[in-house]
């Protein structure tokens, strides 16, 4: 392992910790109000939403699969190709910050469509990631994979531990199955405070930008250190 293979572990490492921290006494409350106010919500509401964010995500990641670079240099090290996705993602912070922007200026309506665009970018960013990282994202498991790096991004505390086992664990079981219902639940009870800001005219762009600027990065910094850890704490390394 190179001295830069072992300072990225040590950072996924560290990451990884934070990560699984238990959630503090108000984040606790906070989560117990979510799940309040959700069971007040009727069965046939949560199934018609998650039908459609299910919908919304299949069609997003045919359109990833399509669009994504398929060949990699299995000859770059480890540094090269993170060097390469470093700028991708930077790439993409700038274009979900505009597209936060422009859609928060047009308020109510546009700051709907902004929904199903941001999450287009974020799942095409996870997909280049994956295949700088030297993974076939044409393989289910390999999307089904990305799901969970969205979902572990994007769930509660409380939730974190549980998908980040599935994670670890990826490679021990052959039986994945992702919970869509509480995929839809968790991502949207992370970001239902920010969208709404968004909605405010005169104060949207800026929400809109600052929102999809950060969300982004979060989600990629996840990405890399799920990577990090499945490429160089294992067996894997060498298979990509």
């Amino acid at each position: 392992m190179t001295e830069y293979e072992q300072r990225a572990l040590a950072d996924a490492e560290h990451w990884k910790i934070t990560l699984l921290k238990r959630p503090s006494a108000f984040q606790r409350n906070a989560k117990q109000l979510q799940n309040k106010l959700n069971k007040k919500v009727p069965e046939s509401i949560h199934k018609i939403i998650t039908e459609s964010i299910k919908k919304m995500v299949e069609t997003t990641i045919i359109g990833s699969t399509i669009t994504t670079k398929k060949d990699y240099n299995r000859h770059l090290s480890f540094e090269e190709r993170e060097a390469e996705i470093k700028a991708t993602i930077s790439k993409y912070r700038k274009t979900a910050a505009v597209e936060g922007a422009g859609t928060g200026v047009g308020g109510l309506l546009l700051g709907a469509a902004d929904f199903p665009l941001f999450l287009s970018i974020k799942m095409k960013c996870l997909f280049d990631i994956a295949t700088i990282y030297g993974f076939d994202v044409r393989k289910q498991d390999e999307r089904l994979f990305i799901l969970y790096i969205f979902h572990l991004a994007f769930c509660s505390e409380e939730k974190r531990t549980e998908v980040f086992a599935l994670i670890q664990e990826w490679n021990q079981s052959s039986q994945h199955n992702l919970d869509w219902k509480s995929f839809q639940q968790e991502y949207r009870d992370y970001i239902d405070v920010i969208k709404m800001l968004q909605l405010m005219p005169g104060f949207g762009a800026f929400v809109g930008a600052f929102a999809n600027y950060h969300l982004l990065d979060h989600v990629t910094q996840v990405a890399m250190n799920v990577y990090r850890l499945r490429l160089l704490s294992s067996n894997e390394k060498n298979l990509p």
